[in-house]
Parts: structure tokens; sequence; C-alpha cells
């Protein structure tokens, strides 16, 4: 069974399913399925028992399917029960529309990590907000730890398209400026700026104390360049267009995609920014650890 629900890992197979919601649950079922080979296994997303029903709590969290069975009040009592506060950094910017071959765009990747963490969040009673921006802030959702927040979160996702332009710097330190209490901070972006105002927008946030973790993602063949024969390149932004032959220029172009990465790597390990290189053919799985790795640090 776990092997089943594990499948659902795969960004090919959990994008056939009908709905944001059912894909981000399949998810973190296909996660969930794996903890116990993990370092994590102690880790749930459910309640861990109840206790019997007090005066001043909170009617909403009283469970009726206990209630039906035993004639009795109890409320859900959870693990985890903290205030922290996400915020799920979206980047929607026209290079976000790329994929090659039949794999998702990394919008799209990025949208079902996003879906992903909503729903374990909130499930660890944390509240979540969303961000998503191109050259500018184009939506704001302020955390919230409701159920019924999931709803709108996965809606707004869905709904996401890549825009015209893209300013990560601008986008990076508005939020920051908007964020006022300490919480965690998830980007989701491919970083195709100039990396020296990135560096300067993730910085910002750590300077106004908040964690961050960064999930940068590629499509695989923007790490090796590893395409067949002469092909024409077009800038998604620009509409600037190329032909060239990729295996003569394959080594030069995978040296300056690794040195780049590695000038982000670097600035985030020295701002202690959690750094993940993501591509769209990875499970989801190495981005759910690394989230979880971050929260089980926090608390």
């Amino acid at each position: 069974m776990a092997a089943d629900y594990r499948k659902y890992l795969q960004p090919d197979i959990v994008s056939k399913l009908k709905g944001m919601e059912l894909r981000a649950r399949m998810v973190v079922e296909g996660f969930i399925a794996g903890m116990h080979k993990s370092p994590y296994h102690g880790f749930s997303v459910e309640f861990a028992e109840h206790r019997q029903y007090m005066p001043g709590d909170n009617i909403r969290a009283i469970d009726w399917k206990v209630f039906a069975k035993t004639d009795r009040y109890y409320i859900k009592k959870y693990e985890e029960e903290t205030n922290l506060k996400g915020y799920l950094l979206l980047d929607c910017s026209r290079s976000m529309a790329y994929h090659s071959g039949q794999r998702l765009t990394k919008l799209d990747y990025a949208g079902l990590l996003s879906g992903a963490l909503s729903y374990m969040m909130l499930h660890q009673r944390d509240a979540v907000g969303l961000v998503a921006f191109d050259d500018k802030i184009r939506r704001y959702i302020p955390p919230r730890s409701k159920a019924g927040h999931l709803h709108v979160l996965l809606k707004e996702i869905a709904d996401q398209t890549p825009s015209e332009k893209t300013d990560i710097a601008v986008a990076l330190h508005e939020m920051a400026e908007r964020i006022k209490r300490r919480g965690l901070v998830i980007i989701m972006s491919d970083l195709l700026d100039e990396p020296s105002k990135i560096i300067s927008g993730l910085r910002h946030f750590r300077y106004n104390g908040h964690e961050v973790i960064l999930f940068h993602i590629l499509d695989p063949r923007e790490r090796d360049f590893a395409f067949g024969a002469e092909a024409v390149f077009k800038d998604m932004e620009t509409g600037e267009e190329m032909t060239t032959l990729p295996f003569q220029i394959k080594k030069d172009f995978a040296k300056l995609a690794k040195e780049f990465a590695g000038e982000i790597a670097l600035a985030c390990r020295q701002s202690n920014i959690d750094y993940h290189p993501i591509d769209t053919a990875m499970p989801f799985d190495k981005a759910l650890y690394g989230f979880l790795a971050k929260r089980e640090r926090l608390y």
C-alpha cells in the first residue's frame, strides 16, 4: 500500500489527477506513506488523541463522530499546535512557463509543491499565506490556520498563470516590508534574474528576523543543456530568438549554470537560509523533507 501511495510523489503522475485539492492530498499521503523509512518517522499530520470537552473550549473542535459513538463530547487534541506563520512565495514570471518534453512547467511544479505544503502545514495547525509575484506582488493572501483556508489557497494557486514581467528582487523587498511578525518564508522560483539583487532580497527577510527556505526550481535541461541537434532558443520574456547547435555550448552553459547556483547557495549559507536546488523531474519528497527538517529545527 505504501508503494502505491508513493507513486503520487512523481510529478507526471500527480499532475494527471483532477483538482488541486486531490493532488495536494495525494502528494502528502504519498510522502507520509514513506515516512517510516525516513529520519522523520515520528512526524504526523493527524491529531494525537482526544480529551473530554471542557467549558470554554471551542465547540468547532468537537469530534462529532466520537460523540455519535459514545454520546460524550470530546475535543481533538493535536500533537502540533504552534504559532508558526508560513508564507508561500510563488514566482509567476514568464520564465516559469518553460518546460522540456512532456514535463510540467516550472510554475505547475511549484504550484503542486505549494499546494502540498499548504495541506501539510494546515494539518499541522500552522497558519499559511500565499504570495504570487512577478515584478511586484500580484496577489497576497494573509496566513490563517482555519481548515477552510486550504480551499482558498488551493484555488488561488490553481488560478495562477505566468505573466510577461520579472523582477524578483523588487517583489522580495516589498514582501519583506509587508510581513511584520516573524515567520517562515518559503520561496519557489527559478531565480532567473540578477544574482546580486536576488541575494539582497533574500537577506532582507533575514534582516527582519524571518526564517527562509528557498526552492530553486529549474527544468533539467536548464541545468545540463542536453538538447539534440540544431535548435532555436527563445527568450520567454523578451521574445528574442537565437539558432545554435547545443552541443557546441553545452559545456560552457552547464559551467555557467553551476556557477550561478553556487553563488546563490553560498549566499544562502552565509545568511542561514535553507537552499534546495530542485528540478521538475524530481519526486516531491525531496522538497517536503527540506521543509520538514526546517520546521523540526524551529520547534
